[in-house]
C-alpha cells in the first residue's frame, strides 16, 4: 500500500519550500488566475488544508516565490554590482553571464511574463514584482552606473535612464521567448542576443574621446 498512498501521508510536514517550488511551477504552466491551490498542493505532495499552514493566499504563495525563487539570484547580482574596485566593463560582463545564466536555467522569465500580463487584475502581482526584483536591480545598476561616472568610466548622463537602457533590450528577449515564440514567432537565441547587447550597450556608455559640447 505504500505506493499508492498519498505523499502528505507519507510524510506529516511539508517543508515551505516544496510549496513554493511546486507553485513556481504552476504559475510557469497556468499563470496566476488558473492556477488551484489544490493543483499546488497536489503538486507539493501535500493536502490542500496543510497548505494553508503556510500560506494563506495565492497572493501569499507569489510573493514567496519571488523571494525564494527570485531574489536569492539578485542579492548576488547587487552584490557583483557594488564591487567599487572593478572597472565598470568587467563589473557588466559578470552581471549579464549572471542573468543570462539565471535566464536560461530557471522560470523567472515565466514569471515576468505573468506579472506583465496579469497584473491590471491582481495589482499585487505589480507590487511585489516591483519592490522585490525591480526597484531593486534598477537601483543596484544606477549605483554602479552612478559610481562608474564618477571614475571617469561612463559617459555623463542620467544614470537611471541609462539602467533602463542597459535592460530593455534584455526583458524584450525574453517577453519574445516567453510570448511569441510559443505561437510560432522565430525563436531568439538569449545567451547570443544578452552577448551581443553587452558589448553595445559598453560602447554606446564609453566616455567620449572629446569634451561634450
Amino acid at each position: 500500500m505504500e505506493g499508492g498512498a498519498p505523499k502528505w501521508r507519507r510524510r506529516s510536514e511539508a517543508r515551505p519550500g516544496e510549496i513554493v517550488q511546486a507553485a513556481l511551477e504552476v504559475f510557469a504552466e497556468k499563470g496566476f488566475a488558473a492556477a488551484k491551490l489544490d493543483e499546488i498542493a497536489a503538486k507539493a505532495g501535500i493536502s490542500k488544508g496543510a497548505l494553508y499552514l503556510y500560506f494563506e493566499t495565492k497572493e501569499d504563495i507569489f510573493r514567496a516565490v519571488v523571494r525564494e525563487a527570485v531574489v536569492p539570484n539578485l542579492d548576488f547580482v547587487e552584490a557583483m554590482l557594488a564591487q567599487a574596485a572593478v572597472p565598470f566593463p568587467d563589473l557588466l560582463r559578470m552581471a549579464f553571464a549572471r542573468i543570462g545564466q539565471v535566464i536560461e536555467t530557471s522560470r523567472m522569465g515565466a514569471v515576468a511574463k505573468l506579472v506583465v500580463g496579469e497584473s491590471r487584475n491582481f495589482p499585487e502581482l505589480a507590487r511585489v514584482w516591483h519592490d522585490e526584483v525591480v526597484s531593486r536591480a534598477l537601483g543596484a545598476l544606477t549605483q554602479a552606473l552612478a559610481a562608474a561616472q564618477a571614475r571617469g568610466e561612463v559617459r555623463p548622463g542620467d544614470p537611471r535612464l541609462q539602467a533602463f537602457s542597459v535592460m530593455g533590450p534584455i526583458l524584450m528577449g525574453v517577453i519574445w521567448r516567453e510570448t511569441f515564440a510559443p505561437v510560432g514567432a522565430p525563436t531568439i537565441d538569449l545567451p547570443a542576443l544578452i552577448a551581443q547587447h553587452r558589448e553595445i550597450i559598453l560602447a554606446g556608455l564609453a566616455p567620449p574621446t572629446e569634451p561634450l559640447s
